[in-house]
């Protein structure tokens, strides 16, 4: 049954009901004023007989008055006019308090129906603004193009009450169903949606009641909205029609944000394995050079070497040889880390055994930099992952070492805060941070280029630091150079001391 077929259902049993109620009071009232009509005036009966007519038309509306005027007609000419019981009139003002009656009547049912109209066109009206109200909701707020289609269908099947609802999305040359609310979609039943060309329009109700409402933006189609169930009354298809205009829009807006995202994406993918491929074989090609270098000289025949010569030859090939393990295991902590793969292992460790174990593989980078190590006593031991913590601060030793002037010293300190953290720092007497700021100086591959190495040392201690739930920082003292601190968590309820 359609919602046209339903309304006049409605109005029907509303009709009925108005009708049998006021019978029923003008029985009523009848009944009581009867037995003392002798007393009452023709004027006050006919006034008291308005009420059966109101009723009815505040119920049922004007067909249902003119039903209430006819029985307080026959119930004021019969009960209340002599002679009593025929429709007989005998003096000529009880003919006019008829007539009068009837106008009165007839006239008081048109205004109190169209009062009813009113308020019952106002009802309609206001249902119609707190739908629209909710259906705009759906679409206020930015979303992905698959989440704003679920919303766009679920939208359509609660707010108009539709049994089956389906989304179909243009892509290419064809229309391809991707979102779907209420009861499922047979393949005929979505043969029956897509146009011979396959381009969205409005279609008039196929058979099941199945019809299709386009979804276009800016003349661009976007796709087509199918809906199987009873038919809408013209104030719902234009409640539907200005919802599809800016769901299209809504869901053409997600489309270009997505098409741009991507497009970012892939700029900055571009950027980034430019920068790496740059960084990489930069420091690849260093490290393999001086080995190749070093051992070509070892292995050369006829040339007379000395001891030292010879052990110093051997000490370069061991440290670039570290050097180059040290980038591979940067390269894959990244990839690690993009993946999402990273995992801590948190126990109890001693700050004074991190500073060691981080520093003492770095013997070789820092050859040509005295090492200040400052841990105080009594620190409190911290609970982290040793591996990631010796990683993250061994990167920033190496990039204080790499960055400042020969002969200059690389200064760690770790103090407990006064809180529940132990603050490590490390600094330079380096050129401070160049053209990157604090924040930017963290990002993978910014700051890589000849003889400044990949840059992914200081992205991977800022992430390994971060999976224990701690921040890391730069800043550039006035004294000059570079300082990096980061926080380690004392572990709860620790006794121990470093």
């Amino acid at each position: 049954m359609g919602c046209g077929e339903v309304h006049m259902s409605l109005s029907r049993r509303r009709f009925l009901m108005a009708s049998a109620l006021s019978l029923l009071m003008a029985g009523v009232l009848s009944a009581v004023m009867v037995p003392v009509r002798g007393h009452l005036s023709v004027a006050t009966t006919g006034l008291v007989l308005v009420i059966p007519v109101v009723s009815g038309v505040a119920i049922g509306g004007f067909a249902a008055g003119v039903v209430s005027v006819t029985v307080g007609f026959l119930a004021y000419d019969l009960l209340f006019i002599p002679p009593y019981g025929t429709l007989a009139v005998g003096p000529a003002q009880d003919w006019v308090a008829l007539v009068v009656y009837v106008a009165v009547m007839l006239l008081v049912a048109r205004i109190v129906s169209a009062l009813s109209a009113a308020r019952r066109e106002g009802r309609r009206q206001e249902e119609h603004l707190r739908r629209l109200f909710e259906l705009s909701e759906y679409l206020v707020h930015e979303h992905g193009t698959e989440e704003l289609e679920e919303q766009v269908v679920t939208a359509v099947h609660e707010v108009f009450a539709m049994p089956s609802v389906v989304l179909l999305r243009v892509d290419g040359d064809d229309l391809e169903p991707v979102a779907f609310a209420g009861e499922p979609w047979g393949a005929d039943e979505l043969a029956l949606l897509v146009p011979r060309r396959h381009v969205p329009v409005s279609a008039a109700t196929q058979g099941g009641g199945i019809r299709g409402v386009a979804l276009s933006a800016t003349g661009t189609p976007v796709g087509l909205i199918g809906l199987k169930g009873p038919s809408l009354r013209p104030e719902e298809r234009d409640l539907l029609r200005f919802f599809t205009t800016h769901a299209a829009l809504s869901l053409e807006r997600a489309r270009l944000r997505e098409q741009a995202v991507r497009s970012e994406i892939l700029e900055e993918t571009e950027r980034v394995q430019k920068s790496l491929m740059g960084a990489v074989s930069h420091d690849l090609r260093t490290p393999l050079a001086t080995i190749k270098l070093s051992a070509s000289a070892l292995q050369g025949s006829g040339l007379a070497m000395e001891e030292t010569d010879r052990a110093e030859l051997l000490r370069t090939i061991d440290a670039e040889a570290d050097r180059l393990s040290r980038l591979v295991t940067n390269l894959l902590d990244m990839t690690r880390v993009q993946a999402g793969a990273l995992t801590v292992d948190a126990q109890p460790v001693s700050v004074a055994d991190l500073v060691r174990e981080a520093t003492a593989p770095l013997a070789p980078v820092l050859a040509d930099h005295p090492l200040s190590l400052e841990v105080g006593e009594g620190l409190p031991l911290v609970a982290v992952d040793p591996i990631l913590v010796v990683q993250a601060l061994a990167n920033l030793v190496e990039n204080a070492a790499r960055h400042c002037p020969a002969g200059t010293a690389v200064h760690v300190h770790a103090e407990h805060d006064g809180t529940d953290t132990v603050v490590v720092t490390v600094e330079d007497d380096g050129p401070g941070l160049g053209p990157h700021g604090p924040d930017e100086v963290f990002l993978p591959f910014r700051g890589s280029g000849p003889g400044r190495g990949t840059g992914v040392g200081l992205s991977i201690a800022k992430a390994f630091v971060e999976a224990h739930g701690q921040r890391i920082w730069a800043e550039e003292p006035q004294s000059g150079g570079a300082r990096f601190r980061f926080t380690l968590p004392i572990m709860a309820g620790a006794g121990g001391r470093c």
